[in-house]
């Protein structure tokens, strides 16, 4: 588990998939509601005109000296859920980020969101 102290720091990196391929940069890290751990992030992607927010689970990543390794496929990230650079993931999407990882999605007991920006 990465250190959620070390949030700030990762912003701007470089994200690269599991065979160590670059996905694209890091935009901002979303962390679980219930343990204020980090879950996911949104990687900027994209041409220069046409940028977008795609989810990317942070379970097993790894933090290199100027990358964020993460253990899923360039391809599988590619159909991830995403935002607009400008945009928020809205509650009712929420699940389909999960879903696409096969993860579950566990909404908290009063029906609060899972995730949070920092």
């Amino acid at each position: 588990m990465i250190p959620s102290t070390d949030i700030r720091e990762w912003r701007g990196r470089d994200v690269v998939d599991v065979k160590g391929d670059k996905v694209g940069t890091l935009e901002a890290v979303y962390v679980d509601t219930a343990s204020d751990a980090p879950a996911f992030c949104t990687v900027k992607t994209g041409l220069p005109t046409r940028h977008r927010l795609v989810f990317v689970p942070l379970a097993q990543a790894r933090v290199g000296p100027e990358y964020l390794k993460v253990a899923v496929e360039k391809k599988q990230v590619k159909t991830a859920p995403s935002i607009d650079v400008d945009g928020e993931l809205l509650a009712e999407d929420e699940p389909a980020v999960f879903q696409h990882y096969g993860l579950e999605h566990r909404p908290g007991s009063g029906g609060e969101r899972r995730l949070a920006r920092r």
